[in-house]
């Protein structure tokens, strides 16, 4: 089950870096012009649409964009640690867990988003301005505290002896993201919470586990195991990103109607937003597929890391264009 490292790899140390390496720069250079929008804030992205920025949506966006990737770093590691289980020979050392300061992360986003919610979805200049009696008054406000209360019992669980139990307060932070971004007043609100729980759901398993799985290689220089890690978890993540581009097209296409959707993509900020993402992942899909190519012709497998390694700061930078993306105007009309 487990390949066989390639000699040039095992005593000598390092392997050295190669052209793959100014490759993987060149296309993050490519892929920067593309995420220009999304990092220079809403205001670019709003330039020309007529649609107003609603106060506080940049604060909005960094918060949604933090708690995503608190969500995605633990997910990541369950999801990895249990695929580098499977494999026979694998040796035991394994990276420290990440997963309690992300859930402290996470507990702060979270908290700073219901202090949002608390104050009418406006950004509060003060702690007076703080309703949280409120927040029980509202549906926003439930899953806001919702949030907030399962990052903090996910801290706890990853401190704990069974770190595995916190599978559980991270799968109610999603489904709470996924009902917030389709209130009842939409058309077909649970089909739409649907597609976002699938959507959220793959995304970090794809952005976290890759994560941890460069991790772990780190730990195992040299060992057997690395590549044969590194190619079960393409494998998986070839699902994963069939999953994501699907749910993420029913989305757009449910917000987007038909007739409608080349003139939303360039006039509105959701959809050049949208398209900024699409490209985004287009670039990731394109690193992930070189990286499998070297996993299977090259000498080193574990020449394999580098696009891998690209791949991980732009997707990165996926997480931060959809945090921006939730905190932008929805351009539907009902």
């Amino acid at each position: 089950m487990i390949r066989p490292a390639s000699p040039s790899a095992g005593a000598r140390g390092r392997p050295r870096p190669g052209p793959g390496t100014g490759r993987a720069v060149a296309v993050l250079a490519l892929v920067a012009l593309a995420a220009l929008i999304p990092l220079l804030g809403p205001s670019p992205a709003l330039h020309g649409t007529g649609e107003a920025e609603a106060p506080g949506t940049g604060g909005i966006a960094l918060l949604r964009g933090v708690l995503f990737a608190a969500l995605a770093v633990p997910l990541g590691e369950l999801f990895a640690g249990r695929l580098a289980r499977s494999l026979r020979g694998a040796p035991p050392p394994v990276p420290r867990s990440w997963s309690a300061p992300a859930a402290v992360v996470g507990f702060v986003a979270a908290l700073g988003l219901a202090s949002v919610v608390a104050t009418g979805n406006l950004v509060p200049d003060g702690l007076a301005e703080i309703d949280v009696g409120g927040l029980y008054s509202s549906r926003d406000g439930k899953l806001a505290l919702l949030e907030v209360n399962a990052f903090l019992v996910a801290g706890l669980c990853a401190a704990s002896g069974r770190p595995g139990t916190q599978v559980w307060p991270l799968a109610a932070v999603v489904a709470a993201e996924a009902l917030r971004a389709h209130p009842p007043t939409e058309p077909g609100p649970l089909l739409g919470s649907g597609l976002t729980l699938l959507h959220l759901t793959c995304a970090s398993l794809w952005v976290g586990g890759l994560l941890h799985v460069l991790r772990v290689l780190g730990r195992w220089r040299g060992a057997e195991a690395g590549p044969a890690l590194l190619g079960l978890y393409a494998r998986v993540a070839a699902v994963l990103l069939a999953v994501i581009t699907a749910t993420g097209v029913c989305s757009s296409l449910r917000r987007m109607p038909a007739g409608t959707i080349l003139d939303q993509l360039t006039d509105t900020a959701f959809g050049r937003v949208l398209v900024a993402k699409v490209l985004l992942v287009a670039a990731v899909a394109a690193l992930a597929l070189w990286a499998r190519i070297r996993l299977g012709r090259a000498a080193d497998p574990l020449a394999a890391c580098s696009p891998a390694r690209a791949e991980v700061a732009v997707l990165g930078v996926v997480v931060a264009v959809s945090g921006l993306l939730t905190a932008l105007p929805v351009p539907i009309r009902w």
